[in-house]
């Protein structure tokens, strides 16, 4: 008489064996190397204020922005501390970037009101619904994200990037694009965000 033959149950994450645990660091260096293959592509998105950890980050209200003085002048951050950038296809009020564009440009998070910023920030500050239940950062209107090049404080690696269908820029405390380096004229890089230095 024969034996039923026991089944034995596999959890499907150990199944996985080493793979799992592997695809955080492995995914994240590639997304790093993909970041550093595109972001030199437009001949002028690494202007002089790239330099790792080159600011001076002011207080950040909680909830809020801040500032961080660097050689483009004095920029927004987020609440952590990381660059915040415009991007030249949006328009206020409106963002055009989603999918594949926010693994690289995440969007500044937003509570339900207003965020709050340092005195020195003159731009006013507001809030974009992305729907969904998701609430973005704006300045003047337009909405506002990080880059996931930059890695410390004061970098501005994203700066005059044309990565996502437009140039990103960096932003002062006025609301002002600030650019940088030698851009060619267009519709996309005049367009918006109340010009630049």
């Amino acid at each position: 008489m024969s034996t039923p033959t026991q089944r034995r149950h596999v959890d499907p994450t150990s199944a996985l064996g080493g793979r799992r645990h592997l695809f955080g660091p492995v995914g994240a260096a590639a997304v790093l190397l993909a970041v550093s293959a595109c972001g030199g592509g437009s001949g002028y998105g690494s202007p002089s204020g790239g330099n790792p950890g080159s600011g001076t980050a002011s207080s950040t209200p909680a909830g809020g922005i801040g500032t961080t003085s660097t050689s483009l002048g004095t920029i927004l951050t987020d609440s952590a501390g990381k660059t915040l950038y415009a991007f030249a296809a949006d328009s206020p009020g409106t963002s055009r970037c989603s999918g594949q564009c926010l693994v690289y440009w995440p969007f500044d998070p937003a509570e339900s009101s207003a965020p709050k910023a340092p005195a020195d920030v003159t731009a006013a500050l507001g809030i974009l619904d992305r729907g969904n239940g998701a609430k973005q950062v704006t300045v003047d209107g337009w909405p506002m994200y990080t880059y996931v090049g930059d890695q410390s404080t004061g970098d501005t690696t994203g700066e005059g990037k044309n990565l996502s269908g437009g140039l990103w820029w960096v932003v002062g405390t006025d609301g002002h694009w600030i650019k940088s380096g030698s851009v060619p004229s267009s519709p996309s890089t005049t367009s918006g965000g109340r010009g630049g230095y």
